[in-house]
């Protein structure tokens, strides 16, 4: 089995699955919806560091992260 970084806790998937509406949440589900939002979250905070380097700053603002969404 691998073990898996624990960046965002699974029981934060099964609560925004069921804000979403599911009556129930299995495991492989939130492990699944785990991924991708780290996946996507990676991205966008990779983006957003670029962004806050380009204009100088070590310091990312929300601005960054608002135009890495975008791009």
């Amino acid at each position: 089995m691998v073990k898996q970084e624990r960046l965002i806790p699974l029981a934060a998937m099964e609560k925004l699955m069921k804000k979403a509406g599911a009556e129930r949440v299995s495991d492989k589900a939130k492990v699944a919806l785990k991924e991708v939002l780290e996946e996507y979250a990676t991205k966008i905070s990779s983006d957003a560091v670029r962004f806050a380097l380009h204009a100088g700053r070590k310091t990312v603002k929300s601005g960054d992260i608002k135009l890495a969404v975008k791009k």
